[in-house]
């Protein structure tokens, strides 16, 4: 059995990444063929590492060598803030507004009956414990959790689940403000709008 050529495996593998079509992935390959083998090996090093580093944060459900992660383990944040994402790069993108400096939670994915994802395919159960723990500590009358969901018609189906579903747990919840377009992401919303739709969000 002839063995697969490794310029087109790598093309293929790299086709598989989002956005990435075959003259893209052909780009890629041939830039790295193209440089010294560090920079190849540098890459496989990194890819590799992803899984057996990489792992879930026990508070917040953000990826991170570390556990708890940089922001749990922080004593500088602000821990009546939890901020609800969708996913690590809506948290990164909030991180970069510098105006946040509460804790996250990440979800990992949105309810979408379309796609057949229900509560129990994301981190929400992680969230109640989260709160419940908190609640042997300080009321969480004292704990606001924002959520930052994407402004989709799933984002905002998954707000409206998360605030039912929080209000008996006596916390108060709010929702980013409406300045980013409907249908957006905010891993794509600028720095400035984010930022105001942090500091303008509103009780549910």
């Amino acid at each position: 059995m002839p063995s697969v050529d490794p310029i087109q495996r790598l093309i293929l593998a790299f086709s598989k990444l989002p956005s990435v079509g075959e003259k893209t992935a052909s780009r890629f390959t041939f830039y790295l063929l193209n440089r010294s083998p560090e920079v190849s090996e540098e890459i496989a090093k990194a890819l590799s590492a992803l899984h057996s580093e990489v792992k879930f944060c026990s508070e917040c459900s953000h990826l991170s060598a570390q556990d708890p992660c940089r922001f749990c383990s922080s004593g500088k944040r602000d821990s009546r803030l939890i901020c609800v994402v969708e996913d690590v790069s809506a948290l990164l993108a909030i991180e970069k507004t510098g105006e946040y400096r509460g804790l996250y939670h990440v979800l990992h994915g949105v309810i979408s009956p379309f796609e057949g994802i229900g509560p129990d395919d994301l981190k929400i159960a992680d969230l109640i414990r989260r709160l419940q723990r908190i609640a042997s500590d300080r009321s969480l009358h004292e704990v606001e959790v924002i959520i930052a969901t994407n402004p989709s018609v799933d984002g905002e189906a998954t707000s409206l689940y998360l605030s039912e579903l929080l209000k008996p747990l006596g916390v108060s919840i709010s929702r980013i403000a409406s300045g980013i377009p409907m249908g957006s992401n905010l891993q794509y919303a600028d720095q400035l709008s984010l930022a105001q739709a942090l500091m303008s969000r509103r009780k549910l």
